[in-house]
């Protein structure tokens, strides 16, 4: 698992004209990628990966044994979407908005995932709209399916929708800035 400097300077650009959307300085490191990879049962149904950037952790779920025929890529940043889907050809890839996932996942309406893994820098977000963004990927998942979102916080960046619980599955130390991955699932 290897980060490119085409890669990097993809980051770079993303980072300097969006911001808040990035909410990083590195892009996310190969530790941090199979922590979150580790995470999925790759037999457990469809993988909704979202913020995906460069494809890092993208990669770490494919050598978890997703095969790539049941990713599902959702990238915000066109030109990383364009990358994303020359680089992951087998995959589907989606250029839209995690904020807005029915219009955004119009095209797999009727697709519930057995795991979706975020990337969206949540703490960017105020917490009315993480709850509702956490709401609607609760709302896609099957009754075993988990949510995988990583934080740079010391604390889940929110709180479980009703029903699920949430806990601390790693807390990876080989990522700029450390960051801790959480797991949502039906309680």
């Amino acid at each position: 698992m290897t980060t490119t400097l085409a890669d990097n300077i993809r980051f770079l650009r993303a980072l300097i004209t969006r911001p808040k959307s990035i909410g990083a300085l590195f892009p996310s490191s190969p530790a941090l990628a199979r922590a979150m990879a580790r995470q999925i049962d790759p037999h457990a149904g469809p993988v909704l990966e979202i913020g995906v950037g460069t494809g890092v952790i993208s990669e770490a779920i494919l050598e978890h044994g997703v095969s790539p025929d049941r990713l599902t890529l959702l990238e915000y940043d066109e030109e990383m979407a364009r990358h994303l889907a020359e680089r992951f050809a087998r995959a589907t890839v989606i250029q839209g908005d995690a904020f807005d996932l029915d219009r955004t996942l119009a095209g797999q309406r009727d697709t519930i995932f057995g795991a979706i893994v975020s990337s969206i820098p949540l703490l960017n977000h105020p917490v009315p709209r993480r709850r509702g963004y956490m709401e609607a990927l609760a709302k896609r998942l099957t009754p075993s399916g988990v949510i995988i979102q990583f934080s740079y916080g010391p604390n889940a960046p929110v709180a479980p929708p009703q029903g699920y619980a949430v806990t601390r599955a790693d807390l990876v130390l080989a990522n700029i800035p450390p960051a801790q991955v959480w797991v949502y699932r039906k309680a």
